[in-house]
């Protein structure tokens, strides 16, 4: 890669993405780091007890890593709209004895300013946004604490907002990414750039370090990001397979299975997603209201029985559009061979 990180030195330009719900676990960071990489905690949708907890046992294992933040402002719901879909899910949920019809509707912030508050008192090496872009304040204040501050951005207005806030890096994401996009305009469609070109259109923008994000399965991925002015790169979907992932068997065996076509979708959270396409999405992407983090909280349950049931039509199996380059193997092993041959 030919553009240094300044402040985090890496052996290996690879990052492992946080990946919220319970994918990226401490295992995944501190083999991350390992690797001669670095992993980060998704504080995303956990408790500021329970980051605290991650952050502790990450730190005692003694290695680099970040922590990624679900920055404001959320994406409000229309009430009547919310209510209108909870209807419609009520057959999904009933298959598990569940009714979504009465559900309350949640709107919160994933406890932002306490979530701020605990990284200024301890703070980490890296703190990542997404979702949203910090105030020059808060972005200031970590960087006081010694944390260097890196923004997910989508495109080169987005990257020019997060330079006026003061931020260090940039996670430069395409669509091809697997999980939710970092985008600011939810309500917009995802511009289909190709990652190099949304690097060139970033760098043309900016002069921040860049961190590319979004479809990179292989050595030859890799060296093309490089090639576009990465300074390294971030990878989740590839990682999800392996033995340090915490996702569930039923989302192991529709990867391993590989037939499935990846497709943009707000049908489980609210917000634009990409995922491996299922009975669900075919259903309901064209009727779910914008609206997160509340359709997250809505369909949640059903989200939850239909991981322990088995059942991979109801549930969101999140997948970039490279993800059948991801094995069965240890996260070393995925590190290696995206960097051996990769010439960076």
């Amino acid at each position: 890669m030919r553009t240094p990180l300044p402040g985090l030195e890496l052996a290996v330009p690879l990052i492992a993405a946080p990946m919220a719900g319970g994918a990226s676990t401490t295992a995944m960071v501190t083999a991350a780091a390992h690797a001669g990489g670095v992993g980060f905690v998704p504080a995303g949708y956990r408790s500021t007890a329970d980051v605290a907890e991650r952050i502790a046992a990450v730190r005692a294992a003694g290695v680099p890593f970040g922590v990624n933040l679900f920055a404001p402002p959320p994406v409000p719901v229309d009430p009547d709209a919310f209510r209108r879909y909870a209807d419609d899910l009520e057959s999904d949920a009933a298959t598990f004895d569940l009714t979504l019809r009465d559900a309350a509707l949640v709107e919160d912030d994933d406890q932002w300013q306490d979530k701020v508050d605990l990284l200024l008192a301890d703070p980490v090496p890296v703190v990542s946004f997404t979702f949203g872009i910090p105030d020059r304040r808060t972005v200031a204040a970590l960087r006081r604490a010694g944390t260097l501050t890196w923004q997910t951005v989508t495109g080169p207005v987005e990257a020019q907002a997060a330079a006026d806030a003061g931020v260090d890096a940039l996670i430069v994401q395409a669509a091809a990414a697997g999980g939710h996009s970092g985008t600011l305009s939810p309500h917009r469609p995802l511009p289909e750039l190709r990652l190099g070109d949304l690097l060139a259109a970033v760098r043309a923008r900016t002069g921040l370090p860049m961190v590319a994000a979004g479809g990179i399965g292989t050595a030859a991925d890799v060296a093309a990001a490089g090639r576009a002015g990465a300074a390294a790169v971030v990878v989740g979907t590839v990682l999800l397979r392996t033995r340090e992932s915490g996702i569930s068997a039923t989302y192991r065996a529709a990867l391993a299975e590989g037939a499935r076509d990846t497709v943009v979708t707000r049908a489980f959270t609210g917000r634009p997603a990409r995922g491996l396409r299922n009975d669900f999405i075919d259903r309901h992407t064209a009727r779910a209201p914008l609206g997160y983090p509340a359709i997250h909280h809505l369909t949640a349950p059903m989200r939850r029985a239909a991981a322990a049931a088995g059942d991979p039509e109801r549930l969101h199996l999140w997948a970039g559009t490279a993800y059948r380059h991801a094995r069965e193997e240890s996260l070393a092993e995925t590190f290696g061979r995206l960097y051996q041959g990769a010439g960076v």
